[in-house]
């Protein structure tokens, strides 16, 4: 890249920042998501549930799709209350089935429901394994195209999830998952939010 050329991959947002370009350039839930929460390494239970499930219903389907129905997702689920989400019933799924604020899919919002009873009884917990599981980035990646869908640390946590009760955390819904809470930055070079932009600032 030459001097002055910007990365395709990196845009202008409303407010003069650069941003990853999948974020856009306006001030949009999915715009808002990229600056807060994505690759922001958090330790919150409720986060990373929520990190978890919106991976699960992005399962065959884009991520722009499963973000524009988040408020709706942590109004379904409870805010992602672990123990609440838990003590949901067949009564309660029945219910989301209709719920046509989100995505009415039986396996995956049944799954929703055992991944909070999994986090529940599973040792080591599922903060325990984030932590063992991260990545400190010491570049950012220069491209998209530089971005794996999965690594081998994420099929390795696939494969201990899978054992603890978890469903729908193939290692391609793992790794999106260890972005999301940010056990790994990949923001990509040029964004304000990058490893060498100094974006793994804050943590949640």
């Amino acid at each position: 890249m030459g001097a002055g050329r910007m990365n395709s991959d990196v845009i202008i947002g409303h407010d003069g920042k650069p941003r990853c370009a999948w974020a856009g350039a306006g001030n949009t839930d999915l715009g808002r998501y990229h600056d807060e929460v994505w690759g922001n390494r958090t330790r919150d239970e409720s986060a990373m549930f929520e990190a978890l499930t919106l991976g699960v219903f992005q399962v065959g389907l884009s991520w722009a799709i499963v973000f524009a129905k988040r408020d709706a997702f942590r109004k379904a689920f409870r805010r992602f209350d672990v123990a609440k989400v838990a003590a949901m019933t067949a009564r309660d799924v029945d219910r989301l089935v209709q719920d046509a604020s989100i995505i009415r899919n039986r396996g995956k919002i049944q799954a929703t429901v055992d991944n909070a009873r999994a986090m529940m009884s599973a040792s080591p917990s599922l903060a325990a394994l984030v932590k063992s599981y991260e990545v400190a980035r010491k570049r950012a990646p220069r491209s998209l195209a530089d971005l794996p869908t999965s690594t081998p640390q994420a099929e390795a946590f696939a494969k201990q999830l899978k054992s603890q009760g978890y469903r729908f955390v193939g290692p391609t819904s793992v790794y999106a998952f260890m972005q999301n809470v940010g056990v790994i930055n990949d923001h990509i070079h040029g964004c304000f939010r990058a490893t060498d932009s100094g974006g793994t600032a804050r943590s949640r």
